[in-house]
C-alpha cells in the first residue's frame, strides 16, 4: 500500500493493468495523470488534435493488438467530441477505456458542465463513476471488465477536483478468466452434426469471432474432413490465405468462382461469423442452404438470419467436436473439394481483363489498387474509411492476418480512418500502416490527425481516392438524372498541405505519376500522402 496523489494513482491502475501507450489530449482535469503515465510510470502517450481523434486511435489499437486501447481527455466540449467516435466503437463491437475529467460537482456554473453520463450512455457505451479516491484500483479494474467482456467502450468518469487529494493505493489489476473451455452439449449440437453429416456440397465459413490461430487450425481441420472449401467473412479477410481450397470472401464482395461455389453450395457451417445480408450477398447465397451458427457469444446466434442450428461454443473447440463426432460415426468426406474446383481457384485472377496502362494514360480504381497490391510491402496494415471507393480496396489489397485489415464503417461515416490508422500503427510498430480513405472522408476526420501520425513520426501512407465529391450523393444525383454540383467539391491541394503539416505529399493524375509516388514509398521516412485525381462518373459501384 502506498500513499500519493490521485492523478498518480490513476496513473498507476492503468500502468497495473497493463497498459502502455494512452492516448488522448490533455486539460485541465486529466494533465496531471497523463504527465504521472509518462514521467512515472513510463508509459507513452500519443497527443492527438481533436479528442474524436483520440478515441478513434484507442479503438484501432484494440482492433490490431488484441489489447484494450485506453484514451484519457478532459471534460465538457472534450467529452462531445468523442460521441461519434463511440457510436462506431459500440456498434463495431470494439472494447475500449475512456477517461473523462469532470467539471467539480460544487461549479454548477462552469461554463464547460454539461451532463456526461447522459452523453456517453445515448452512445451506447458504458459508464462509470470514480466513486471516490480509495476506490481508483477497483474502479479501473472494473472498467477494463465491463469493457472486455461486454466489448464495447466503457467510460470512466473522474472529478476534477479529486486530483491532488492523497489516497493509499494497492494494485488490483483485472484478471480475464480463461473462457475457451465453454464446449456445447445439447440438442442445437446433435441437429448442427446431422446437418452437417447429410450435407454434399458443404462450406466452412470464418467470421471475426473465429480468427485467433487455434481457430483457424481447427476450421482447416474440419474443412479437410468434410472435404469442403473455406471461407471468410469481410471481417475475417485473408484468415485462410494459402489455404488450397480458400474462397476468399463470402458476400458481396465474392469472386466469381467464389459466387459459383456458394451458390452451389447446400450447408454453410459459420464459426464466429454474424451471417448478415452481406455476407449472404442480399439473400442471393441463403437460397437451397441449411445454416449451422457456431458462436461463443448467444446474442450474435441468430441477429440476422435464424439457423438451422444455433451452437453457442468456443470455436475452435466446437470445430473440433464436430470432427470427432463425424469420425465416430464413419461418415464420409462431401467430396466438394474436387479437382475442378482445384483448377479454377489455381488459375483466377483479381486482375483478370485488366490491361497494362500506358505511362500517360488517366489512373482508375482497379488498376491503381493492382499496383498499390504489388508494391507495397507485403506484411502490411490496411485500414479504411468510408466512401464509394471501397469495392477495389477490400476485394483486392491482401494482408497477412485479419488483424491488420481494419473496417471503420459500422455507424456508416465517414472520416473515421486516419484515427483508426494512428492506432494500428502503434499497436504494430514496425508494420506499415496503408490508410485508405476519400477526399470527403480526409477533410472530415483526416486532416487534422495526419499532422499527429506526422509528430508522432508514424509509417502510415494516406492515399485518398479524391473524385471531388461526396461519393453517395454524387450516386443518388445521377440515378435521378440531376445535376450533382452540390455533391462536388474544389479541394484545396493535398499533396501541398501534406506538405506543409511536414509529411511528404503526391498529387496522382497519370500512371506515370502513380509509379513515382510508389518509388517514394520505398524510401519513405515520414508519413506519405498520395492524392488520386479519379472520374466521379468512373467509380467503381459500392458493394
Amino acid at each position: 500500500m502506498s500513499i500519493m496523489k490521485v492523478h498518480a494513482a490513476i496513473a498507476r491502475a492503468l500502468s497495473d493493468n497493463g497498459v502502455e501507450t494512452l492516448f488522448g489530449l490533455i486539460g485541465d482535469a486529466n494533465l496531471y495523470m497523463v504527465d504521472s503515465f509518462i514521467r512515472d510510470c513510463g508509459g507513452r502517450f500519443i497527443s492527438s488534435a481533436n479528442e474524436a481523434g483520440a478515441t478513434l486511435m484507442g479503438l484501432g489499437y484494440t482492433n490490431v493488438s488484441g489489447r484494450l486501447g485506453v484514451v484519457s481527455v478532459t471534460h465538457g466540449a472534450a467529452v462531445t467530441n468523442t460521441l461519434t467516435a463511440l457510436v462506431h466503437g459500440v456498434k463495431a463491437r470494439v472494447p475500449m477505456l475512456l477517461l473523462c475529467g469532470d467539471t467539480p460537482v460544487e461549479d454548477r456554473e462552469n461554463f464547460q458542465n454539461t451532463g456526461q453520463r447522459d452523453h456517453i450512455l445515448a452512445t451506447g457505451a458504458g459508464f462509470e463513476q470514480l466513486r471516490s479516491p480509495r476506490t481508483i484500483a477497483e474502479d479501473v479494474a472494473t472498467c477494463f471488465r465491463r469493457a472486455l467482456t461486454e466489448r464495447r467502450p466503457i467510460a470512466l468518469n473522474i472529478p476534477v477536483e479529486f486530483q491532488w487529494d492523497d489516497t493509499e493505493y494497492e494494485a488490483r489489476p483485472y484478471r480475464a478468466p480463461h473462457t475457451r473451455g465453454l464446449v456445447p452439449e445439447s440438442e442445437d449440437l446433435d441437429n448442427a452434426i446431422g446437418i452437417i453429416a447429410a450435407a454434399r456440397r458443404p462450406v466452412v465459413l470464418a467470421g471475426r469471432g473465429a480468427i485467433d490461430a487455434e481457430a483457424r487450425a481447427a476450421l482447416i481441420r474440419l474443412a479437410e474432413r468434410l472435404e469442403a472449401p473455406l471461407a471468410t467473412t469481410l471481417q475475417a479477410k485473408d484468415l485462410f490465405r494459402g489455404e488450397p481450397f480458400d474462397l476468399g470472401i463470402c458476400g458481396t464482395l465474392s469472386q466469381p468462382v467464389a459466387v459459383d461455389t456458394l451458390i452451389e453450395a447446400d450447408c454453410i457451417i459459420g464459426f464466429g461469423a454474424s451471417i448478415n445480408p452481406y455476407t449472404l450477398s442480399r439473400g442471393a447465397f441463403q437460397k437451397g442452404k441449411r445454416f449451422v451458427q457456431v458462436d461463443s457469444d448467444p446474442a450474435q446466434i441468430g441477429r440476422y438470419m435464424t439457423p438451422d442450428a444455433g451452437v453457442v461454443g468456443d470455436a475452435a473447440l466446437t470445430a473440433d467436436l464436430f470432427r470427432n463426432w463425424l469420425d465416430e460415426a464413419e461418415i464420409p468426406g462431401a467430396g466438394a473439394r474436387d479437382q475442378a474446383l482445384a483448377d479454377r481457384l489455381e488459375t483466377a485472377s483479381p486482375w483478370e481483363g485488366l490491361r497494362t496502362p500506358d505511362a500517360s494514360e488517366r489512373i482508375d480504381m482497379p488498376r491503381v489498387v493492382q499496383r498499390l497490391e504489388q508494391a507495397f510491402p507485403r506484411d502490411r496494415v490496411l485500414v479504411t474509411d468510408g466512401g464509394r471507393f471501397l469495392t477495389e480496396p477490400w476485394k483486392n489489397l491482401r494482408v497477412p492476418d485479419p488483424r491488420q485489415f481494419v473496417i471503420t464503417l459500422a455507424f456508416g461515416s465517414i472520416g473515421l480512418g486516419m484515427g483508426h490508422a494512428i492506432g494500428a500503427a502503434l499497436a504494430r510498430p514496425n508494420v506499415p500502416v496503408l490508410h485508405v480513405t476519400g477526399d470527403g472522408g480526409f477533410v472530415l476526420g483526416g486532416l487534422a490527425e495526419f499532422n499527429t501520425a506526422v509528430r508522432h513520426k508514424l509509417d502510415i501512407v494516406t492515399i485518398i481516392c479524391n473524385d471531388g465529391a461526396y461519393g453517395a450523393e454524387h450516386i443518388q444525383f445521377r440515378n435521378k438524372n440531376m445535376d450533382p454540383a452540390l455533391s462536388m467539391f474544389e479541394w484545396p491541394d493535398f499533396a501541398k498541405v501534406a506538405d506543409a503539416l511536414g509529411g511528404q505529399g503526391f498529387t496522382v493524375e497519370t500512371f506515370a505519376d502513380l509509379e513515382r509516388a510508389l518509388a517514394a514509398i520505398e524510401t519513405r521516412d515520414r508519413p506519405i500522402l498520395i492524392d488520386l485525381k479519379l472520374d466521379p462518373d468512373a467509380m467503381p459501384e459500392l458493394p
